[in-house]
């Protein structure tokens, strides 16, 4: 490749979106062809471009958008001279330091699996054998396992953790039984005292696989060896599955992970700007939350965005800037309704939802509602009587509170600039 610069920036931009071990497995054999500002990504195999094209594809376009001379865009190729990883079963996967217990940002949504998890990694082989993880793309299940085996790990580092995607799993199982190579798989993985399997789901429909990891669950199992599997659904809900195999994996523990509440996805955001060493606006952290609807995923990756842009343009991450930086990311503008601009002004004021629709009218409570009121009359232009049906409250409490704001941020140049950002992040 004539010209590296833009796949460089590109891969690291893709290194910080990804566990490392995922980056490496699928991205550690991969070729790149630059053609113009068209990049051509080539790959060992379709196994290979099967598999970055379903998980992968979408995010590399995404992130290529921003990279200087890669306006042409991404696309996939198979090369038959490229290698592929050596048919061996690998040593250990390395964990991803940053995930941590500490850097997982509990919230109603995952504090049970979070739970569940912690007392694992105290407590391996002994509280929950196995625990079965579940929830859509980009929750966090894969951060969990890596805190699991990091935490077992800094308590003894001798231990023999062992995290794996299942689909490299599969891949292992493929080579060995080509090359006839069995015995170094089963004691391989026989021999840890800690599997992390990640999205297990898709040994679904696989007999040999399903056959061979039946023995290894059994054989780990009864050594009184922690696992710990992750799923996009229950084991109910994944077809083609074997009876044997659904009823072990609710021998232990199952706990899901929902989609973070707004609260969390903006406690979410401070997190990992903080562990990048970058300091996001309040009211920037408010408008992406707004806009990501469940995947934590997504909010790390406009968050990369952010500072990669910023970084490259040396603008200081304002509301305009980051509109600039994600124009060709943000998903289409939904219908705003007035309880999201409740919870908006509930997260901004640290208050709460209820107390605002409630009848508490001290100062730290009544303010905020008041704001809440005025810009639900500001950006829906409801009614007074429908705006007083979403707070319980008299029209003419409604006229009150809408006249009291107005006139205050006639006077209140701060005000003014608050409810002016606020605004825009409806927009």
């Amino acid at each position: 490749m004539s010209r590296s610069s833009p796949w460089s920036a590109l891969k690291s931009l893709l290194q910080t979106h990804l566990p490392q071990d995922e980056f490496d497995l699928w991205f550690g054999s991969v070729e790149a062809q630059l053609s113009g500002d068209h990049l051509s990504l080539v790959v060992p195999s379709d196994v290979y471009a099967d598999y970055i094209r379903d998980h992968h594809l979408s995010t590399i376009q995404q992130l290529a958008s921003g990279v200087p001379g890669l306006a042409g865009g991404v696309t996939l190729q198979v090369g038959e001279d490229v290698p592929a990883p050596a048919a061996t079963v690998s040593s250990r996967t390395p964990l991803n330091p940053r995930y941590a217990f500490d850097t997982f940002v509990p919230g109603p949504s995952n504090q049970f699996a979070r739970a569940a998890a912690l007392s694992v990694a105290e407590n391996p082989g002994r509280a929950y054998n196995p625990l079965f993880l579940y929830g859509g793309s980009g929750l966090g299940k894969t951060h969990l396992l890596h805190a699991i085996g990091n935490a077992i790990l800094a308590r003894d580092p001798a231990s023999r953790v062992r995290y794996v995607p299942t689909e490299q799993f599969v891949n292992e199982l493929i080579s060995c039984i080509r090359l006839q190579r069995m015995n170094e798989f089963r004691d391989s993985y026989r021999n840890t005292e800690v599997l992390l399997l990640d999205d297990i789901h898709i040994v679904a429909g696989k007999e040999r696989t399903q056959e061979e990891f039946f023995h290894t669950f059994n054989a780990l199992h009864e050594a009184g060896h922690q696992i710990v599997l992750t799923s996009d659904t229950p084991p109910v809900a994944i077809g083609g599955l074997e009876e044997r195999l659904r009823s072990r994996f609710v021998w232990g523990l199952v706990a899901d992970i929902q989609p973070p509440a707004f609260e969390t996805k903006c406690a979410i955001l401070l997190n990992k700007a903080r562990l990048e060493g970058f300091e996001l606006p309040n009211d920037v952290v408010l408008f992406i939350a707004r806009r990501v609807r469940e995947n934590i995923r997504e909010l790390e990756g406009y968050l990369n965005r952010i500072i990669v842009y910023c970084t490259l343009t040396g603008q200081s991450p304002t509301l305009d800037t980051v509109r600039s930086a994600l124009s060709s990311l943000l998903p289409d503008e939904r219908h705003v309704t007035p309880a999201e601009i409740i919870r908006f002004v509930a997260h901004h004021y640290g208050v709460k939802v209820a107390d605002l629709k409630g009848r508490d009218n001290r100062r730290s409570i009544a303010f905020p509602r008041q704001i809440a009121i005025y810009l639900i009359r500001e950006i829906l232009n409801l009614s007074y009587p429908e705006i007083g049906k979403v707070f319980n409250k008299h029209h003419s409490t409604i006229i009150y509170s809408v006249d009291a704001i107005a006139k205050e941020r006639l006077s209140n140049p701060s005000l003014d600039a608050t409810l002016t950002s606020f605004v825009e992040n409806f927009r």
